[in-house]
């Protein structure tokens, strides 16, 4: 699965939930943030805005990247984190 992939169901499940998904933050500050795909840029740009998503080294967003168990599991984190900071 890739990051982006991650993000677009995190992103639907938060729609879902009714959550405020409002916030966004631009992906071109990464180098690859144009590599991002038409389907999954709002959602991507939602991730990066709300932190569940971070960068990689070499100023790279690796949106088409595999993630890794750590990276999901860190991402799962940071949400739940979110929420319940909010709560």
């Amino acid at each position: 699965m890739t990051r982006e992939q991650i993000a677009s169901i995190l992103y639907r499940y938060a729609k879902l939930k009714g959550w405020d998904v409002s916030k966004t933050a631009s992906l071109q500050d990464f180098a690859d943030g144009a590599d991002t795909s038409a389907w999954a840029t709002r959602a991507m740009e939602w991730a990066y805005a709300e932190k569940l998503i971070t960068g990689k080294d070499g100023n790279r967003l690796d949106p088409q990247g595999q993630a890794t168990r750590a990276e999901v599991a860190a991402i799962l984190m940071r949400l739940l984190e979110s929420k319940a900071e909010k709560a």
